[in-house]
């Protein structure tokens, strides 16, 4: 740990003077399990940000912590510091599904987290939760909701649970405990209608918070904003440029040491790519769509991708608010196939490009 301290203050002090120029509202200290990684180690990299980079008063900073790796001590010292939100991994209300996930901590010390956070001055908590776990019934998950309900934080996230490969959940694929698609539709619909119930507002098709309480750091991916990322894997995004930075501790330890390159990868991103991203990312939120934005990105024909939200619509997996294409409750839970066709749809129309919105009339003209 103190070797990847001291590479990791490296990186961010030398990169400090191509950021200059940016003002920066958000900071995400991401897991592996950051709480393990000790609050001290936390505040010290956050101090080097505080020096080196313009970090406005009223900046959104988020640490991950899991239950079982965090004190009301390390809590005090992280919010003294100026850390003001917090993203615990709660995960299941149920003890015996926790433990088959692996995990290492019981819900009671969820409550405790919870409990000692709010002493220690927090005033924006995020609670992750999953469903869809192996033998968990439409029963538990409104139980685990229902729980963390109580617990009133500001922010929960909802995760359908994915089974990939080389990971020690793979046992159960294809396993009957699984719950099926329909199960887990029906546990996604039940969350959205109790946590709207009880004043949360669904911006993103996993995210629910209070009003005015969203993400802000997450909102910045979706809405396809600039961000930087420090450390192994980590990736970034600025200007048209996106880069990531080698995997593994030790690889990034010795990058720093300049025994190797840091860039695994660098790619510019074009503006077609990007308005598929603003696409795919854009329907994930609940704020959705349109076609100003994406001839903003990309000057090609928006009707062919409106054709196909109308049908959407006809069918209740979208609808329009003020000008603006969203997926319905319904949509959400098809949203790879409903996003997809629309990419398609984006695809077929590059040859439109420098003719928006005149495809029709040029076409005329030539006839005539």
């Amino acid at each position: 740990m103190p070797k990847y301290q001291q590479a990791l203050t490296r990186q961010l002090k030398e990169a400090a003077p191509v950021l200059s120029g940016y003002y920066i509202d958000s900071i995400y200290f991401g897991g592996g399990t950051p709480s393990y990684y000790g609050a001290r180690r936390i505040a010290s990299l956050f101090n080097t940000l505080k020096e080196h980079y313009n970090v406005l008063l009223d900046a959104e900073v988020t640490v991950e912590v899991n239950p079982d790796s965090i004190s009301g001590k390390d809590l005090r010292l992280l919010n003294k510091e100026g850390v003001n939100r917090l993203s615990i991994g709660a995960q299941t209300a149920d003890d015996g599904l926790a433990k088959n996930l692996g995990r290492r901590h019981s819900f009671a010390q969820v409550e405790q987290t919870v409990s000692k956070a709010r002493k220690a001055g927090f005033e924006n908590i995020s609670l992750d939760v999953i469903y869809g776990l192996p033998s968990q019934t439409k029963e538990d998950w409104a139980d685990t909701l229902n729980k963390i309900i109580v617990l009133r934080p500001e922010h929960v996230s909802c995760y359908g649970l994915r089974i990939e490969e080389d990971t020690p959940l793979y046992i159960f694929k294809d396993n009957p405990a699984i719950p099926t698609d329909d199960d887990q539709a029906d546990m996604y619909l039940y969350t959205v209608d109790a946590l709207r119930n009880v004043g949360y507002r669904q911006y993103e098709i996993s995210n629910f918070s209070a009003p005015g309480k969203e993400s802000r750091h997450n909102l910045k991916y979706w809405n396809r904003e600039e961000y930087a990322g420090f450390g192994p894997t980590a990736h970034s995004y600025i200007g048209d440029l996106r880069y990531s930075y080698i995997k593994g501790v030790p690889a990034y330890i010795d990058a720093l040491a300049g025994k190797r390159n840091i860039l695994t990868s660098q790619d510019q991103i074009s503006k077609s790519e990007q308005a598929l991203e603003y696409l795919m990312l854009g329907l994930r939120t609940t704020r959705g769509i349109t076609g100003d934005e994406y001839y903003n990105i990309y000057q090609s024909s928006w009707e062919p991708i409106e054709a196909l939200l109308f049908d959407y619509e006809k069918s209740g997996f979208a609808h329009r608010v003020d000008g603006r294409w969203s997926l319905t409750s319904s949509g959400f839970l098809l949203s790879n196939q409903l996003i997809r066709k629309l990419l398609e749809a984006h695809t077929q129309q590059r040859f439109t490009v420098g003719m928006p919105w005149k495809k029709n009339e040029y076409a005329a003209n030539q006839t005539s």
